[in-house]
């Protein structure tokens, strides 16, 4: 598959590394694409895929700035429409997986006239903190089993080189995101030799988690988002539960979900079939 990669300079410096597939002639823009890079590939066909890791990830620049780092997933917002000015796409069709599946619907809630469609899966659902009761959430064995180890592993920072350390976290956490333990090793989003995301914790601790605890979105405000949005949610979802999507259908007029039946916060790797079918379906649709 074709592909071409850069940077895109963001209003206030930063550097926003890209890459470009495919050669299709319907843009389609994926904010922290790379880790999906590879499984989104049959989305390519008759598209260009844009992916880009957002500042403080990946080959993206830093951001040391406190007064930066306190907007948060703000920034996000921002940088997404640099990248739209970059490339010259007006309006913009949009892929967020997990907390990019809420600021995909900020940016559109900010800039609706630049938005044709937008996807979200397992998304971060529109009242973080929410608890939601089974089966709009999953709290399992596996779960449970996965911060303990999470929680033994953290005394052992120190003493670890970062990289290996970050690939000692990432062998714990995988199982978290499938449903099926034998798909656990088809998740690679640790990306453990770039720096910026051996210390993304940090980030998402300090910075990115704050600001979105902080949203205080409303029925009247998300109503104003009338583009087209498909939410696909796994039922199974650990990270982002199911109620989440099912807020958002109800608060966004224009918007439909698709459970993914016994599949979790990576549903494309349990259900191929019916996740790339019903995003196909989505975009091509007149």
């Amino acid at each position: 598959m074709e592909s071409a990669q850069g940077y895109v300079l963001t209003d206030d410096g930063a550097r926003l590394f890209f890459e470009l597939v495919g050669t299709g002639p319907q843009t389609v823009v994926i904010p922290n694409g790379f880790p999906l890079r590879d499984d989104f590939e049959p989305l390519a066909e008759g598209r260009t895929l844009i992916v880009y890791d957002p500042r403080n990830r990946g080959r993206s620049d830093a951001v040391r700035d406190a007064a930066k780092l306190a907007r948060g997933i703000h920034n996000d917002v921002e940088d997404l429409d640099a990248v739209r000015r970059h490339f010259g796409l007006d309006p913009l069709n949009l892929i967020g997986h997990s907390y990019m599946g809420l600021m995909v619907v900020l940016y559109a809630l900010k800039y609706p006239v630049h938005v044709d469609r937008l996807v979200q899966i397992g998304a971060i659902g529109p009242y973080p903190g929410r608890q939601y009761p089974p089966p709009l959430s999953c709290v399992d064995d596996t779960s449970r089993e996965v911060f303990a180890r999470l929680a033994a592993l953290q005394k052992e920072r120190t003493s670890q080189e970062p990289e290996a350390f970050c690939r000692r976290v990432w062998s714990v956490l995988r199982p978290l995101y499938v449903t099926d333990p034998a798909d656990a090793e088809r998740i690679q989003w640790g990306r453990c030799d770039l720096a910026h995301e051996r210390g993304f914790m940090r980030y998402w601790i300090g910075s990115l988690l704050p600001s979105i605890q902080a949203l205080a979105l409303n029925t009247e405000d998300l109503a104003k988002v009338t583009a087209p949005v498909l939410t696909l949610h796994g039922t199974k979802d650990r990270s982002a539960p199911l109620g989440g999507g099912q807020d958002w259908v109800s608060l966004l007029p224009n918007a439909r979900l698709v459970r993914i039946e016994h599949a979790g916060h990576a549903p494309w790797i349990e259900a191929p079939q019916v996740v790339f079918s019903a995003i196909d379906e989505f975009l091509d649709r007149l």
